[in-house]
């Protein structure tokens, strides 16, 4: 058997590849195996925000909101190309919270993200003729929107790149622990073979339980609580590119968000399940997001105007709280020194993964690996107009849209993708939606896709724009390519 690495992670989410990286920055000899595609579950599954979490407040949660604020300024900075300032809209209801009591909130808000370079809250006249509401009182404060997937695709590219091995469609069947290192066994399309490693971290999400427990074989450690959060896809339903925060009667929120150009993004729901795998959306949470955004809309939506929807879990830690939307968004981390050292990670949030990952570093004892200041794969550009007005001069055969998704998708590498390229057929075969056989071959060879899937709904977000035979002709084509 080779010799062990320093440290197997078991994971390939938000959470996971952050520590990968994190690790292999400090020095650290990494695999990390992940049993599907990267940011495959919970982590692609998001509402595409990197927020403090405004509602969180009204939990007392000041330390997460702080911390998570903190991270929003961080990611602004050294990955602008995949995070964004997002404006956020706010109506007034005063039928469900108090005027002054959300004037309050939001300005500790702004108290928590000063010096995070976002313009502060204010009051102002609702002015979007789609809403009931519209001329009525409202709130403006800002946040940040965030690429999901693809913070885990270029977490796990910074982490490759600093020496750690990332094996995806391998899932760790088990492992025995000896005192000063763990033999596991993984298994991949070639079969089961073993590895071994001083240090096992447990960042498997909704399935961080099952991993301890079964195929680790542990009996201690904290329990989760699996609660699916569904979104609804929708034709563009609201002007401008500012995001709604909608209050809803049972207290809780739920947002819409202007996405890709053509839809409007509703969600999430908040609901108790028993299996990591439970992520498919109920008739009842359908009907429960298109009401939460009919109490505002001027014409209802109805099904029909569905174009999609997805479910992910989160894996909350249990703290007894009877109300899924009251359970604690914070982390936990339980390292287990009985013998080779097992770091579980239970919770946490898209936003707070960078921080997660230094504190899990910090609990292993190992020392560097800082990440505040470094820009993740293609986040070293200035401000994010002025890239894509050289984008547009470099290569102006890319049209507008096109020239916006690809600079948003790869940064300052999109110049990798588009190799020698002087126009649009150099980029070889076209899949449909600005979609050409160059950036396919970069995804399936520089960022771990394996199938269409892989590439419409997780790198590209482009799933929503294909047509069924130029799903079938990618297909062909990624299956070829990675034969």
């Amino acid at each position: 058997m080779p010799d062990p690495y320093d440290m197997l992670i078991v994971g390939g989410g938000v959470n996971g590849t952050a520590i990968a990286r994190a690790a292999a920055l400090a020095g650290q000899s990494v695999l990390l195996v992940e049993q599907g595609d990267l940011a495959q579950g919970t982590s692609s599954a998001s509402t595409k925000l990197m927020h403090g979490g405004l509602r969180y407040l009204e939990y007392y949660e000041f330390k997460l909101v702080r911390e998570a604020l903190a991270e929003r300024a961080i990611m602004l900075r050294t990955a602008p190309h995949i995070v964004r300032p997002l404006e956020f809209r706010l109506p007034h209801m005063p039928a469900m919270r108090p005027w002054p009591v959300v004037r309050m909130g939001l300005w500790l808000y702004d108290l928590f993200a000063l010096g995070g370079g976002l313009p502060r809250s204010r009051g102002i006249r609702q002015n979007d003729p789609a809403l009931t509401q519209s001329g009525g009182r409202g709130f403006s404060y800002w946040d940040g929107w965030v690429d999901d997937a693809r913070l885990v695709v270029l977490n796990a590219m910074d982490a490759a790149e600093a020496g750690a091995e990332i094996r995806t469609h391998t899932r760790m069947e088990s492992a025995q622990r000896q005192a000063d290192q763990w033999t596991a066994t993984l298994r991949d399309k070639d079969g089961a073979h073993q590895v071994a490693a001083r240090t096992i971290v447990n960042a498997a999400g909704p399935w961080v339980e099952q991993v301890l427990h079964g195929r680790l074989g542990q009996k201690d450690g904290s329990h989760i609580r699996l609660v699916r959060g569904c979104h609804i896809v929708v034709k563009r339903c609201l002007t401008g590119d500012h995001a709604w925060m909608l209050q809803q009667p049972d207290g809780r929120i739920v947002f819409a968000i202007p996405y890709l150009d053509d839809f409007t993004l509703i969600g999430t729901t908040e609901v108790t399940v028993d299996n990591p795998t439970d992520t498919a959306i109920a008739t009842d949470e359908i009907a429960y997001l298109l009401a939460a955004a009919n109490r505002y809309l001027r014409t209802p939506l109805h099904e029909a105007a569905i174009v999609g929807s997805y479910g992910g879990i989160r894996p909350l830690v249990d703290d007894g709280t009877q109300a899924a939307s009251a359970v604690s968004r914070d982390y936990r981390l339980e390292l287990d020194r009985q013998g080779a050292p097992l770091l579980s990670v239970f919770g946490g949030k898209i936003t707070t993964a960078r921080h997660l990952a230094q504190a899990a570093l910090d609990r292993l004892e190992i020392a560097g690996g800082d990440t505040r200041e470094r820009p993740l794969p293609g986040g070293d550009i200035a401000a994010f107009g002025v890239f894509l007005v050289e984008v547009r001069q470099r290569w102006p055969f890319l049209d507008e849209h096109v020239a916006r998704r690809m600079a948003q998708a790869y940064g300052s590498r999109i110049g990798i993708v588009m190799g020698d390229a002087r126009t649009f057929d150099d980029l070889g075969a076209d899949f449909g939606a600005g979609l050409r056989a160059r950036e396919v071959d970069y995804l399936c060879r520089q960022e771990w896709a394996r199938g269409a899937d892989d590439i419409l709904w997780r790198r590209t977000k482009l799933g929503y724009y294909l047509k069924p035979a130029q799903v079938e002709q990618l297909s062909r084509y990624v299956r070829e390519a990675t034969a």
